[in-house]
């Protein structure tokens, strides 16, 4: 996740520290730090300018415009521009108007915008010094910059163009856009989902350099008056909770304030609309993915429940999908709208003249909003950070903020009613040891660091004593971890923010060897005498297909066709553990023959999978207890024989043709 410094420490009390500072204390307590970028150095004249008036220039292969651009400079003439022979080219803008003219190829504004302009003596990120040059029978007094040509994203589609009253012409445009930021890019474990926002990262530097933090989800709500919209949730293993909050008399065309657009540029998302930009910014301040429908597109009442067979729903990349019957789906009379915590319908897509909009939070179940994206191979945004869990209680503050803004930035208004809908069962308390974490590490950590460091994190932590006498801490997660569920996870928090570099990297003493087995050292001489005879030993794919079998002509009582199914195969083909090695060693003989070799002799030594004629069924055994001798004999007896087999397989010449001799084919 890329992240502006300026926006992460927003929410801590940290003083003055830098950016190499902040990736530190990320490394220390177990984030990986990809990459820190300054934003690209910028020295000279950049300023904010206003396009006085645009001509288009004809007779070249791609649009050409000459801008006149104002730029608060009161020492320029009216009209500076010149033809390739040095006269002047006449009035290209309002005479009262002492502006620059400016060549530009982009077409993306129009008069009256505010853009950023390099002036003459500039310098852009990547060495770029812009002077005044004459260039399609015009001289360009300055450049008028892209985001990209800035530093501050990939995007160069068009001309940076600033929302009206963001600036006046001449101001300073480097204070404007912060181009003294860096980005660093944090790659948080999969296990942490909270971690893909900015609450929890800054939450987690809170804790790493023992300073105050902010919480941006810290909102009073309202009581809400009513419903915003009927919801009805008819699976609610899929969706323990959906709220809706809806805002009307939208200005559909306003604009997204600069302050939002260069936040969300940085961190790699495009801007969009105000209603989307919102919903994409609230994502990344919360970590919690919010969803808007138009609401004059909204047939009925919302339903939350699987997709039913034979439906279908074109998304918001104009892509008609097959739903599954696992797949979540919110649905209205007209059918599925918007496919769950992955990616909205086109039918309810918030248009330039959507004026009426509902704002959706949900907390979705984890594995099934995994399955769907990798089902429909739709990543977004949205589906990495469903998967791997959010905070349910964060929902109702998600489209308060969302709506809050978007009053305030959109003119419109909120609506009384909010839809609430769904229950989330509290975490569950955990409680271990209060010395575990010492015993675990094998350090003696300061009085009180367990406890402290569990608070930090946001647990409600009570201290007590079992009636043996132990000191016991009891720690009830935080709603937005749902990772915390035994005290080997309350350890780990606490070694990890006390330091990984604190324990020590003592090896224990290893025990004295028995030497080699019996079966050990008959493979390693059956290996060495084929070795010796010239063969080659190879590693091949240890699974099959059944069609295999087929290829061989065997019969279909025969024992080989006897095998064990994988479940979640490696390739969808070959779904069947190996009955006989020949099968990959034949394929790998292929591979090489396909690549020029023509006289190969190969062998492999590995485990071949022989289910008996009556397989016995696998028990499912728990976790919550020791297994015992009736159990472990169950297990014993489901496990397939699994003798070690050796095989060799040889094309072309087993002795090569020479001086020596004429050579001695492998058949």
């Amino acid at each position: 996740m890329r992240v502006p410094v300026s926006w992460l420490t927003e929410h801590l009390d940290a003083g003055e520290i830098g950016p190499q500072e902040l990736a530190e204390a990320f490394v220390r307590i177990g984030m990986e730090i990809e990459d820190v970028q300054p934003l690209g150095e910028v020295t000279g004249p950049v300023v904010i300018g206003r396009v006085a008036a645009i001509e288009e220039l004809t007779g070249f292969k791609k649009p050409i415009r000459y801008c006149r651009v104002e730029t608060g400079e009161d020492d320029l003439p009216a009209d500076r521009s010149t033809d390739e022979d040095g006269s002047a080219a006449g009035d290209h803008g309002p005479d009262a108007l002492k502006t620059r003219g400016i060549v530009c190829g982009a077409t993306n504004f129009a008069e009256g915008d505010l853009v950023v302009v390099a002036l003459p003596g500039s310098v852009l990120p990547g060495g770029f010094a812009i002077a005044q040059r004459k260039t399609y029978g015009r001289v360009s007094d300055g450049m008028i910059c892209s985001a990209r040509e800035l530093g501050l994203g990939d995007d160069h589609n068009g001309i940076l163009v600033l929302p009206p009253a963001t600036a006046s012409p001449g101001d300073d445009a480097r204070a404007l856009l912060g181009l003294d930021d860096t980005v660093l890019d944090v790659v948080p474990t999969p296990d942490r989902g909270y971690a893909l926002s900015i609450r929890g990262l800054a939450r987690e530097l809170a804790c790493a350099l023992d300073v105050p933090f902010g919480d941006p989800a810290s909102l009073d709500l309202p009581e809400p008056e009513g419903e915003a919209w009927p919801v009805r949730i008819e699976d609610p293993s899929g969706c323990s909770r959906f709220v809706l909050r809806r805002i009307t008399g939208l200005d559909a065309g306003a604009p997204t304030p600069w302050w939002m657009r260069r936040r969300l540029m940085l961190a790699g998302i495009r801007s969009i609309s105000l209603a989307v930009d919102v919903t994409n910014y609230v994502m990344l301040e919360l970590g919690h993915p919010l969803h808007a429908f138009d609401t004059s597109s909204v047939k009925g009442d919302l339903v939350v429940r699987r997709a039913q067979p034979g439906e279908k729903l074109t998304t918001l990349d104009d892509v008609e999908r097959a739903l599954d019957p696992d797949d979540m789906v919110i649905a209205d009379d007209s059918g599925v709208i918007s496919l769950a915590g992955t990616m909205g319908g086109a039918s309810t897509e918030i248009t330039t003249e959507s004026t009426d909009v509902l704002i959706e939070a949900a907390h979705w179940d984890p594995p099934s909003i995994s399955r769907t994206a990798r089902r429909h191979k739709l990543f977004s945004e949205a589906a990495k950070r469903f998967e791997r869990f959010t905070d349910p209680q964060v929902c109702a503050v998600a489209v308060e903020l969302a709506a809050r803004l978007l009053r305030r930035y959109g003119d419109g208004s909120i609506q009384p009613g909010r839809t609430d809908v769904g229950h989330v069962e509290p975490n569950l308390p955990v409680t271990m040891p209060i010395d575990l974490p010492d015993r675990v590490a094998g350090v003696r950590y300061d009085r009180g660091a367990t406890v402290r460091r569990l608070g930090q994190i946001g647990c409600k932590v009570t201290v007590g004593t079992s009636d043996e006498g132990i000191a016991l801490v009891t720690a009830v997660p935080p709603s937005w971890r749902g990772d915390l569920l035994q005290p080997a996870d309350l350890v780990e928090e606490v070694l990890r923010l006390e330091g990984y570099d604190c324990i020590p990297s003592t090896l224990p003493p290893a025990p004295a060897g028995a030497g080699l087995t019996d079966t050990q050292r008959r493979g390693r001489t059956v290996s060495r005498a084929l070795a010796a005879a010239g063969y080659v030993e190879v590693l091949p794919f240890p699974f099959m297909s059944a069609e295999t079998w087929d290829a061989f002509g065997l019969p279909e009582d025969d024992v080989r066709r006897r095998t064990v199914k994988v479940q979640n195969p490696l390739e969808a083909d070959k779904d069947q553990m190996a009955s006989s090695l020949l099968p990959g060693l034949l394929e790998t003989l292929q591979r090489n023959v396909s690549r020029g070799f023509r006289d190969l002799a190969l062998f492999h030594i590995g485990q071949v999978v022989l289910p008996g004629a009556a397989p016995v069924r696998m028990p499912d055994l728990g976790v919550e207890h020791r297994p015992g001798d009736e159990e472990l004999a169950a297990l014993e007896a489901a496990v397939p024989a699994q003798p070690v087999h050796v095989a060799v397989v040889l094309t072309g010449q087993r002795q090569r043709s020479g001086w020596w001799g004429s050579g001695e084919a492998a058949s």
